[in-house]
């Protein structure tokens, strides 16, 4: 369990190349149903972001029963194909604070949605959060409120969902982009057996600040406390909610993501990111996926590690802009 927690608890670090963006932060009002530990944070690209979050109708199941879905819409809709954003595992769209206002500066429309069962969508009714469930809330999401084929953007675990959807809604999906995919896990594996006291029990621990603050000194480094600190809290600031041990331990007692077979029937055009210095999905894993996907390119970033779009925004950025509006990339 705690190398699970460690291997997924490192989201919310963003580098010094975010303050290189002349995005400045807007004074607007956080939206209500956040956490009140919002109006903690320093971060000016998260609190824009913040800022932006809204919550959607979707429909779930064959009733008029809906899941206000938590997002950031462009605030232009263009009539080219949408870029539409995925997470991490266990994250929030406050991931692509530094990258997302990068991409809207490029004249693309960017959706930047969070995956059922994580970030900060109403989930009061406690909805089952298995794979299944995932894919047909995004499908929905799609369906009601997207309506066009999507360039569909997953780091990390988001490249399994994204994967996941793509071989079962080929129409909803115009291109995909894999930024680090961790996609050959075989699921939750044992996780799944344990008794649900203890699956609680080690969710919890997953939200702790100790083990959020020590995976972010393993992934980011030398940096000033306050800092760390400031971005461990963006990170953790979904799992404030109510229902977000429900929802995690309904995850994990599922089997979660196995795309293994998957991978060679996605028929989209792919991109594969990868940053150089990734500790947590190898460079093999990453030249693996690039030979088995069917029509894919594979672009690396340099003095990078698992987070490419966290780490380095400008430059993944540039890349799904550039393939956002190649047809030869």
């Amino acid at each position: 369990m705690l190398a699970l927690a460690l291997r997924f608890s490192v989201i919310g670090g963003a580098k010094a190349e975010c303050g290189g963006s002349r995005h400045r932060c807007c004074c607007g009002r956080f939206p209500a149903f956040l956490p009140k530990e919002v109006h903690e944070i320093k971060d000016p690209f998260a609190r824009t972001l913040a800022q932006r979050i809204q919550r959607l109708p979707v429909k779930i199941g064959f009733s008029e029963s809906c899941i206000m879905s938590s997002c950031v819409k462009p605030i232009r809709q263009y009539e080219t194909n949408p870029v539409v954003l995925l997470h991490c595992f266990d994250s929030s769209c406050l991931e692509w604070r530094c990258a997302y206002p990068l991409l809207e500066g490029a004249g693309l429309e960017v959706w930047a949605v969070d995956v059922l069962g994580w970030g900060f969508s109403d989930l009061e009714i406690r909805p089952p959060c298995n794979v299944a469930a995932k894919r047909h809330h995004l499908y929905q999401l799609w369906k009601s409120h997207i309506r066009r084929p999507m360039i569909l953007v997953g780091p990390s675990l988001g490249g399994a969902t994204a994967i996941d959807f793509a071989v079962k809604y080929p129409e909803a999906v115009k291109k995909l982009v894999l930024i680090n995919a961790s996609v050959y896990a075989e699921g939750t594996g044992v996780l799944t057996r344990l008794p649900r006291k203890i699956a609680y029990a080690g969710v919890s621990f997953l939200k702790s600040m100790p083990l959020r603050l020590y995976a972010n000194v393993l992934t980011f480094g030398n940096i000033p406390f306050t800092t760390r600190l400031d971005w461990t809290n963006v990170g953790r600031l979904h799992c404030l909610l109510p229902w977000w041990e429900d929802a995690t331990v309904s995850y994990m007692l599922s089997g979660g993501y196995n795309v293994v077979p998957q991978i060679r029937q996605v028929k989209q055009k792919t991109l594969v990111i990868w940053g150089e210095y990734d500790n947590i999905v190898s460079n093999k894993l990453a030249m693996k996926l690039y030979c088995e996907l069917p029509n894919s390119v594979m672009r690396q970033i340099p003095d990078c590690g698992h987070l490419p779009h966290v780490e380095k925004p400008n430059a993944v950025a540039q890349l799904i802009a550039d393939f956002a509006r190649s047809d030869s990339c």
